[in-house]
């Protein structure tokens, strides 16, 4: 699954990325945060999306999806947990989703993502990023919901998640999932109001192996005792026992 990720941007222009989007206003508020190196899910951070509600602006989600019929405070904080990622095999079916997929759709631009390899009992941290360094452009859908007792709105996001590919099947080999990343030729179709649902079945596809890059990390990204949404959680780090090699 995806509960882990990195946005940052360090390695594009704001001009590409507006290029890359079709983005029309003003990013550098958004894009001078100064951290992003690490988002952890189960934290509910509030993460840089494009919605089909204004496709052409970058707005701010918190992740972890809570549905619109959401009563109390109590029952979203329950909600937010369980919804940081939706299966493509069960979106268009479970309560919490089943709406959202149809009407409310985003993209989540991200320099890449943190998923675990399993091996002899222990797990080792992977970094998994485009291999032409850009960005992914990750699959989500959204939601706004209104705490009743403050009127308070809150816009959540959810991350799509699908079967794992041939190189992510071996890295995330617990699980076998991926997160949905848009092919970058269709990815704006992603936001489309015209969508059916065999329309938008056929864009959750697994991405293609081939554009994608990894290497291990340290630990650090795991860490309870130590801030890691900082730089290093990313930088290289060779373990050992994985020398010779598990692919």
């Amino acid at each position: 699954m995806c509960y882990h990720m990195s946005q940052t941007f360090k390695k594009v222009t704001k001009k590409v990325i507006k290029e890359r989007y079709g983005i029309n206003k003003s990013i550098s508020p958004l894009f001078e945060k100064g951290s992003g190196h690490h988002l952890n899910g189960f934290d509910h951070p509030t993460v840089i999306v494009i919605a089909n509600d204004a496709p052409s602006s970058f707005q701010t989600f918190d992740w972890g999806l809570i549905p619109f019929w959401v009563n109390d405070i109590g029952h979203a904080k329950q909600m937010e947990n369980r919804t940081l990622n939706a299966k493509c095999e069960t979106v268009f079916e479970l309560p919490s989703f089943r709406e959202a997929i149809l009407k409310r759709r985003c993209i989540i631009p991200v320099d890449g993502f943190f998923e675990w390899l399993h091996h002899r009992n222990k797990t080792y941290p992977h970094y998994i990023y485009p291999k032409d360094e850009t960005v992914f452009s990750l699959g989500g859908i959204w939601e706004q919901w209104s705490d009743q007792s403050t009127g308070r709105m809150k816009r959540t996001f959810s991350i799509i998640t699908t079967a794992a590919n041939d190189m992510m099947d071996k890295i995330h080999n617990s699980k076998k999932r991926m997160p949905l990343i848009l092919n970058p030729e269709t990815e704006m179709d992603w936001l489309s109001q015209d969508l059916s649902n065999t329309d938008i079945s056929l864009l959750m596809q697994p991405f293609k192996a081939e554009s994608m890059a990894y290497h291990t990390v340290s630990r650090l990204v795991t860490s309870r005792k130590e801030n890691s949404d900082v730089p290093e959680v990313k930088e290289p780090l060779n373990y050992q026992e994985l020398s010779k090699g598990l692919f």
